[in-house]
């Protein structure tokens, strides 16, 4: 039987998303503010999933269900933030509760940046590319800091569009960024027993990697492949390593592959085109350029330092 091809609904506008949802049309074509607790989402008309052409950041007051990673483990209990970033899928199949318990939602065109410098800098921004299990957990304290926030844009939003708002706007949306930027800073250090164990994790599958041979079939370990194994998304594994080792990701990668060709070359006789071919390199010069970069040595000149 032919399987049942997943649709994903495609929100061009905001416009699009409000109806969608049973709400009212927004008062600004690039920009909108939805209070859950004055405007109820209409569930039954709400599509499954679907892929917004604008930026997302909601405040739910609680955040359930288990992480992907195999922990129930939260840091507070008051709820936190969701991102995402124009072209993600949002909601999932057969869940059709993923709003109703959202406190305030605020949608943005990418438009309504231009010609600001946030246009560029919210890029940056990695939770944009978070998935919905890896949201910003928030203190009662920081809940507050976020919520005025929040009620700073909906009160400008809704009371005085002059000259200045969009710039009042702008500059609460940036605050409000750059907030989330420094609570999941917090969030990478206090859940540090559940980034210990994914570190864990992710050695365990890069040495798995290396001793399985599958670098010989498949070449080098990417970040999407580590990200995958370990469910969570590439921005995510990054930002961790970061908060952890100082690295991100990739650089993690290339300090495993330099510390096996180490070994590989001071306890075997292979070549060093067999090493490099061992380790996922297509071409062995790719190989020999990365040991000098991060060693200041060549393999051949590594493999006479031990003789």
């Amino acid at each position: 039987m032919k399987k049942e091809e997943i649709v994903h609904v495609k929100m061009e506008s905001l416009s699009d998303m409000h109806r969608a949802f049973g709400l009212p049309a927004p008062a600004h074509p690039l920009i909108s503010m939805v209070d859950g607790a004055t405007s109820r989402v209409i569930l039954s008309n709400s599509p499954h999933a679907h892929v917004l052409n604008f930026y997302k950041i909601s405040y739910k007051p609680r955040l359930g269900g288990k992480l992907k990673y195999g922990q129930d483990y939260y840091d507070f209990d008051e709820g936190g933030l969701l991102f995402a970033a124009p072209k993600q899928i949002i909601g999932n199949p057969g869940n059709n509760n993923a709003e109703v318990c959202s406190r305030y939602t605020l949608l943005i065109h990418p438009d309504f940046f231009l010609n600001y410098p946030l246009a560029k800098k919210i890029k940056q921004y990695g939770f944009f590319s978070y998935s919905a299990n890896e949201a910003l957990h928030l203190s009662d304290k920081e809940k507050e800091t976020i919520i005025s926030i929040f009620e700073i844009i909906d009160d400008e939003l809704n009371s005085r569009i002059d000259d200045f708002s969009q710039d009042v706007i702008i500059s609460q949306i940036e605050l409000l960024l750059n907030y989330a930027n420094r609570f999941y800073k917090r969030q990478f250090i206090t859940r540090k027993a559940v980034s210990n164990d994914l570190l864990q994790k992710l050695e365990d599958v890069l040495d798995g990697y290396f001793v399985g041979e599958k670098s010989l079939s498949q070449g080098i370990p990417t970040v999407q492949y580590l990200s995958d194994h370990l469910n969570i998304s590439p921005s995510y594994l990054s930002d961790m390593l970061r908060s952890l080792t100082g690295q991100n990701a990739q650089q993690h990668i290339h300090h495993k592959l330099i510390e096996k060709a180490k070994e590989k070359l001071s306890t075997t006789s292979l070549s060093v085109s067999e090493v490099a071919y061992e380790l996922g390199f297509e071409h062995p010069q790719s190989f020999s350029k990365l040991f000098k970069t991060k060693t200041n040595l060549s393999p051949l000149e590594f493999r006479r330092s031990f003789n």
